[in-house]
């Protein structure tokens, strides 16, 4: 099975609403970094495979028909090379609005600490923090980067097969942009921001040990899920 949607998006613009919403329009199963998460003990090896130049993308995405958040969107030149007759969707935001929102969950420091000397760490290190050296912490510097990163894929991928999305325009831009039906349903919503920094709080960070981790994605998938259409 081939990708067929690309999601170029970084993490935290409405990632996991994304993935909800094209698996409810028949892009389905949609890979995102939680679907590392759940099956860490195989995924993560792959990963660092592709850190290390070594990627086999069709492992990688096997069963999977698009993709959104980290860390397949650090690759998304590959991937619209690798699959050509994919197409890309770049979910977008307020370049301040994604600052503090990293800052306080997938960037924090409880989140990053938690993960120190484990395979997690080392696959992330590569996959997500290798553009940003020791400024993730810098307001001015992060946000001029996700403005011209943004603007990079936007100058690279062609008009007909790119989408410039923000979920809060609902279902008629995806649909029409896929050829999909519209459900009968409201767009999803998803307040991972809460939910991911207060079970993170809890953990202290995530879990570093890979069996874990699964455990704790495959809950945090199905929470979020039962919420996302409510």
């Amino acid at each position: 099975m081939a990708l067929e949607v690309i999601g170029a998006g970084l993490g935290r613009n409405a990632t996991f609403s994304t993935k909800f919403a094209l698996e409810e329009i028949g892009f389905g199963p949609c890979y995102h970094m939680v679907e590392v998460f759940r099956t860490a003990s195989r995924s993560i090896g792959l990963w660092q495979d592709v850190v290390d130049g070594k990627p086999d993308w069709d492992a990688i995405f096997d069963g999977y028909r698009s993709t959104t958040d980290y860390p397949a969107c650090s690759y998304w030149r590959e991937l619209a090379d690798f699959y050509p007759d994919a197409k890309v969707v770049l979910t977008v935001r307020d370049p301040d609005s994604w600052f503090d929102s990293v800052s306080e969950t997938i960037f924090a420091p409880r989140m990053m600490d938690s993960l120190k000397g484990s395979p997690v760490e080392r696959f992330m290190a590569g996959t997500i923090f290798a553009p940003f050296g020791d400024k993730v912490r810098d307001r001015a510097f992060m946000t001029d980067w996700y403005k011209r990163r943004n603007d990079e894929v936007i100058a690279t991928i062609s008009d007909e097969r790119l989408l410039v999305f923000h979920p809060k325009e609902g279902w008629e831009p995806l649909c029409s942009f896929l050829g999909a039906d519209i459900p009968d349903k409201p767009f999803p919503r998803v307040n991972s921001r809460d939910e991911l920094g207060a079970a993170s709080d809890e953990k202290g960070g995530l879990p570093s040990d890979p069996a874990e981790l699964e455990a704790f994605a495959g809950g945090y998938i199905a929470s979020l899920k039962a919420k996302a259409f409510g």
